[in-house]
């Protein structure tokens, strides 16, 4: 799973840890085995604990929480995340000035 994902993930069930697997899934607009699939990989290596509500009538209803490693792991991925999209902006942010630049040129060719 790469940063993007675990990012979004780990946001959202910090923020919303009643979400459904389904209710996730729309959320960050992946299949629904995707998100099975994260949330297993995440419990697994211990990041995310989930707890069934035995006295639910929905039997399959899960409360995933973020364990201690999670909440650590959380600031690494966000940190990493953070990083990667501000390298984007400046690649984003010299692409458009050199397309200003160009535009500049061909007026002035124009003219």
């Amino acid at each position: 799973m790469d940063d993007a994902i675990r990012y979004r993930l780990l946001k959202l069930l910090d923020e919303q840890s009643h979400l459904t697997q389904r209710e996730l899934a729309m959320a960050m607009g992946v299949s629904l085995g995707k998100i099975n699939y994260c949330l297993r990989a995440l419990i697994d290596v211990g990041v995310v604990k989930a707890n069934n509500f035995r006295n639910s009538s929905n039997k399959s209803a899960c409360l995933y929480a973020l364990t201690p490693h999670g909440i650590e792991e959380k600031a690494r991925v966000t940190h990493r995340f953070l990083l990667s999209k501000l390298a984007e902006y400046e690649a984003i942010r010299k692409e458009i000035e050199e397309l200003q630049n160009e535009m500049k040129e061909e007026k002035r060719f124009a003219s």
